[in-house]
């Protein structure tokens, strides 16, 4: 038997992809953005309130990261999602977390997310609320690579369940990508 829901955006997994940006005076901003994904080989997609901190610092410098939120982080990661920057202005101390400049972009970089996207903004719209980021470098610590490729068991990346408003982690592999249905063929 199968039942008919109101509409609602109940896609697994969603990521939680962490915003990095810079003010105006230099001051590192994070915050914690689970409506997102990818767009185009290059390109990310992500649905951010314009009256977030971070939305203004993007609209600043159009220049930000995106890193992935992950299993050892998922405290911190929450944290720059229910505090705003708006009343906690360095509300990253909170969080432990190192900063790093970006290297293509005049962004942070937090060194405890080993996976960052380096981004321009490309487009916004304030009716969607919908980002389009140009993704001009991908910065990899070597802790989550195997054979110099990204390994989703190192990386241990969160996702979002937006039904039950918890964080789940990535999990085990189940099948080969265009191979296992050739069997059908």
């Amino acid at each position: 038997m199968r039942q008919s829901m109101k509409a609602k955006s109940c896609i697994y997994p969603q990521p939680v992809l962490i915003i990095g940006t810079y003010d105006e005076h230099g001051v590192a901003d994070a915050m914690n953005a689970a409506w997102g994904g990818v767009a185009d080989f290059d390109k990310l997609i992500i649905c951010v309130d314009h009256s977030h901190k971070t939305m203004k610092n993007i609209f600043l410098k159009k220049e930000f990261t995106v890193s992935m939120g992950i299993r050892k982080e998922v405290v911190a990661c929450d944290y720059v999602g229910v505090v705003s920057a708006n009343d906690v202005p360095n509300k990253l101390k909170k969080t432990g977390w190192h900063v790093l400049k970006a290297e293509k972009v005049d962004a942070p970089v937090f060194e405890e997310l080993p996976l960052t996207f380096e981004c321009t903004l490309m487009s916004y719209d304030e009716e969607t609320e919908l980002m389009m980021c140009q993704i001009v470098n991908v910065n990899v610590d070597d802790s989550i690579l195997t054979d110099g490729k990204i390994d989703v068991s190192k990386l241990e990346p969160i996702t979002y369940d937006s039904v039950y408003h918890k964080y789940r982690v990535l999990g085990d592999v189940v099948g080969n990508a265009f191979k296992d249905g050739l069997q059908l063929k």
